[in-house]
């Protein structure tokens, strides 16, 4: 059941990534310890992000006037994940845009209604977008002609309205370079996190004469490995734990340091929902202390609850 996850683990903490490693903790009295607190505040993120829809690709769910916008696949919540940029120091690891390129997500909801998955594509072929109308009865072997459901494996209501466009909350109704959406554990999102793993594990590493353990994976024109590769199914765990050291281990801003944090935690009695509620706001909206300029946490209150069952499962509380 773990199998992927036990693998993308050894990698991440024995071989590690551009000399950075998922913290398992120190020769401290205290230090392994640590590195439980901070394998569970990773899967109490994960929970809420993707394993208990058992997903991995992001679902469409951001309602926009009734309906799903097809161009939630460029961002939902008014967010733009093509505009996810690098900071200048390591923006030459970017993923470019190309407009033309074609993917279909690997993963979605299966609720009844539940939207077809993301998509993205040139606009010569999708001059415009419209929406994922929910409430559409697609499965009715009695109306004539009889109606079934065919837009996905598994759908049981819902269906494609292209009748006129319908913007998604950041006002796009067109899907072209929008082929950056979250996928993985943690939900790897946006043209700088995608091209840091092509630029430390994948093709490009490679090409440019460096370490690579995936070089035959571009993941800046093959973001869907991450979900699709049935060789690699470590990877959507891979992506996230990557995420997480990159994002959650070296995080240190305006005096709050994660490493730091998470070892008074745990010196501390592990009491109180501080610490998670901090780890919520960075990988929910990029900041420790929430609400943040892309707004209030996601689910807090359920990611704390995650964290809690997972320590408690560790014996830890």
């Amino acid at each position: 059941r773990f199998n992927d996850m036990a693998a993308a683990l050894r990698v991440m903490y024995t071989d590690g990534i551009a000399n950075k490693y998922f913290y398992m903790g120190d020769e401290s009295p205290n230090g392994h310890i640590y590195g439980l607190v901070n394998i569970a505040a990773f899967l109490a993120q994960s929970l809420k992000e993707t394993i208990k829809y058992n997903a991995c690709d992001e679902n469409s769910w951001d309602l926009v006037d009734g309906g799903y916008p097809l161009s939630n696949s460029c961002g939902q919540l008014g967010q733009s994940y093509q505009d996810y940029t690098c900071s200048a120091s390591e923006a030459h690891m970017e993923c470019p845009v190309k407009i033309d390129m074609e993917i279909t997500a690997t993963t979605n909801a299966k609720w009844w209604g539940a939207p077809a998955p993301l998509f993205c594509g040139p606009t010569s072929k999708y001059p415009f977008t419209g929406y994922w109308d929910h409430s559409k009865d697609c499965n009715n072997p009695w109306a004539d002609p009889p109606l079934s459901c065919e837009d996905y494996v598994g759908q049981k209501g819902g269906g494609f309205n292209n009748e006129s466009p319908h913007p998604n909350s950041s006002g796009r109704t067109d899907v072209e370079g929008c082929c950056f959406w979250g996928r993985g554990v943690i939900q790897t999102t946006g043209i700088c996190n995608f091209g840091k793993l092509n630029y430390y594990l994948g093709a490009r590493a490679a090409e440019e004469g460096r370490e690579s353990r995936y070089p035959d994976i571009n993941f800046c024109e093959q973001p869907d490995a991450i979900c699709a590769s049935q060789e690699h199914k470590e990877l959507k765990w891979i992506a996230g734990m990557f995420y997480w050291v990159e994002s959650l281990q070296s995080y240190d801003s305006d005096g709050w340091n994660y490493i730091e944090e998470l070892k008074s935690f745990v010196d501390n009695g592990m009491s109180g929902n501080n610490f998670i509620d901090a780890v919520s706001g960075i990988v929910n909206r990029g900041c420790h202390n929430p609400p943040c300029a892309s707004g209030s946490v996601d689910g807090s209150y359920e990611r704390a609850s995650n964290f809690l069952k997972v320590l408690t499962e560790l014996d830890l509380v």
